[in-house]
């Protein structure tokens, strides 16, 4: 069985960030950060050892923020050359010259926190500790709480020569980051955002890309004409690499059969031809998995590009459906050609999704029209 994810910060991280915080501050109470920080924590949950951690450097580092701040960048892994851009940051980890890795979002929690009176001085911090670790959860609260002087420093950051600290530009701003607090302003109306994804949308590094794209998403959930829009503007001519970015972008509005979104990339037209849609067995357990097939035959003169997605309709404990849509196949169909396609889909619950039994109904979609239908019943 794979080590809990919250192992991840855990009584080692909690030593090494004493020792270094008190290798660059001899003044630092270690023995009382590591009695807090220790206390409880194997009964937390991965986001509350963060939470937990941050809280027991609030007690234990100067009280006086432009100190605390000079503490915790000399505490940093050294970084003598710009990291790999498409290395995830969470493989780092602490050595001899500093910290580094998942330890840094407690450091990010204190950031967000004692910093946001000194949100010039907290976004130094943060620009040091993103080439670290991530900074997409700590600098929210600053974009709330100072919008006008964030965006202009993130404005600037989009030249930065660290990947990592580009990518903190459209990550840390996405309206609907995961675990993230909530941009409620930026959700509502994310223009002021829109400058900072058009110069990033073209950077050097995947990694940069695929956070502008993901933002994007975030935007089309909201705002679908926005999406569109842009696609509009930056589809014509676009290179493969910006292709790549609009087309994950886009697939939120792919799948919910968005017209317009689906028109610009050629899919705005209704499939020419027969379907065929199977769901075996007709009834199984939670845990197990149904098989997809799908056998397509064109009636159609002209090649069709064919963008094949289903929404199963998950039972509710109390009752009703709840629809969730995943990616099928991406085709090309010759005219008169007869193709097989076939997945399996698992009902194995996961951190994200819990089961219920009852009647699924799996509806099938092509180019965002739903044109067959078939059910299974999921058992105890």
């Amino acid at each position: 069985m794979a080590e809990p994810f919250k192992n991840l910060i855990n009584a080692d991280v909690v030593r090494e960030a004493g020792r270094h915080l008190r290798r660059v501050w001899p003044a630092f109470d270690q023995k009382r950060f590591e009695r807090l920080a220790l206390a409880g924590l194997e009964d937390l949950e991965f986001k509350a050892r963060a939470q937990h951690l941050g809280q027991a450097l609030q007690a234990t580092l100067p009280g006086d923020f432009h100190h605390a701040a000079e503490v915790l960048e000399a505490s940093f892994k050294t970084v003598t050359h710009v990291e790999d851009p498409d290395k995830e940051l969470g493989l780092l980890r602490t050595d001899d010259t500093g910290l580094a890795g998942w330890v840094l979002w407690p450091v990010g929690e204190f950031v967000a926190q004692r910093g946001l009176d000194h949100p010039e001085r907290a976004l130094q911090v943060l620009h040091a500790l993103t080439q670290r670790f991530t900074a997409e959860f700590a600098i929210r609260p600053i974009i709330m709480a100072h919008p006008e002087l964030s965006l202009r420093t993130l404005s600037e950051w989009t030249t930065d020569p660290s990947p990592h600290v580009r990518r903190l530009v459209s990550e840390g701003s996405r309206p609907r980051l995961p675990w993230g607090l909530r941009l409620k302003a930026l959700v509502a109306d994310p223009t002021p955002t829109l400058p900072l994804l058009e110069a990033l949308q073209d950077d050097v590094s995947e990694y940069v890309r695929r956070s502008v794209a993901n933002h994007l998403n975030d935007i089309a959930k909201d705002h679908p004409e926005r999406l569109a829009d842009w696609l509009e503007r930056h589809l014509p001519e676009a290179p493969a690499t910006r292709l790549r970015l609009l087309r994950h972008a886009s697939r939120t509005l792919i799948k919910q059969g968005h017209g317009r979104t689906l028109t610009l990339w050629g899919l705005g037209t209704a499939f020419d031809g027969d379907v065929r849609w199977r769901v075996s067995p007709k009834r199984i357990a939670i845990g197990e998995s149904v098989a997809l097939n799908l056998a397509l035959a064109s009636t159609s003169a002209s090649t069709q590009t064919l963008e094949i997605d289903y929404t199963v309709h998950h039972a509710r404990a109390q009752g009703g459906a709840s629809a969730k849509t995943f990616k099928g196949w991406r085709v090309s169909l010759a005219p008169s050609e007869t193709l097989s396609l076939a997945k399996s889909h698992s009902m194995r619950p996961v951190t994200t999704r819990r089961y219920h039994p009852g009647e699924h109904q799996i509806d099938l979609r092509i180019n965002g029209q739903i044109v067959a239908q078939a059910s299974f019943k999921l058992t105890a």
